[in-house]
C-alpha cells in the first residue's frame, strides 16, 4: 500500500524540483534546498519547546486533547518534510506548519479557564481518608505496660 502512494509522490517530487530548477536556476535551487533543510532542522531542534507550549495551551483550555495531538503531529511532520529535499515536500511541510498555526491561533474556542486558586486549594483533599479510632476496651488490663 505504501509503495502505491510513494511512487507517484516521488515522480511528482522530481517533476516539481526539475521545474523549479528550470525557473530559478541551479544556484538558487541549491540555496532553497539548504535553507529549507536548515529551517526544518531548527524547527525539529525546538520541537520540545513547541510540544511544551502546546501542553500549556491544552492546560489553559485553548486546545483540547485532539487539537493538541493534531498540532504536535503536524508540527513534527512539517519540520521533517522541510528537511527532505524537494519542492513538493517543502510545500507539504509548510502546509503542515500552517495547520499548526491555524490550530494554535485561529481555531481556538477558548472555554472557561480553570481558576488556579481552585486547583491548589483542593489539592490532596480527594486523597484523604477520614478515620476515627474507637477504643472498645475500657479497661486497661488487656494492654501490656512497659516500665
Amino acid at each position: 500500500m505504501l509503495i502505491i502512494i510513494l511512487i507517484p509522490y516521488l515522480f511528482l517530487e522530481i517533476y516539481t524540483s526539475l521545474k523549479m530548477l528550470e525557473v530559478i536556476g541551479a544556484f538558487w535551487a541549491t540555496v532553497w534546498t539548504i535553507a529549507t533543510i536548515m529551517i526544518g532542522s531548527i524547527l525539529l531542534k525546538n520541537s520540545p519547546y513547541a510540544v511544551l507550549g502546546n501542553m500549556h495551551a491544552m492546560y489553559s483550555g485553548k486546545l483540547d486533547t485532539r487539537k493538541f495531538q493534531d498540532a504536535t503531529t503536524s508540527y513534527l511532520l512539517g519540520a521533517l518534510l522541510l528537511i527532505l529535499p524537494g519542492v513538493l515536500s517543502d510545500f507539504l511541510g509548510v502546509l503542515a506548519l500552517l495547520y499548526t498555526v491555524y490550530l494554535q491561533f485561529v481555531a481556538k474556542i477558548t472555554p472557561e479557564q480553570p481558576n488556579p486558586n481552585d486547583f491548589y486549594s483542593h489539592k490532596g483533599e480527594d486523597d484523604v481518608i477520614d478515620v476515627e479510632i474507637i477504643d472498645e476496651h475500657d479497661d486497661r488490663n488487656d494492654r501490656i505496660e512497659r516500665r
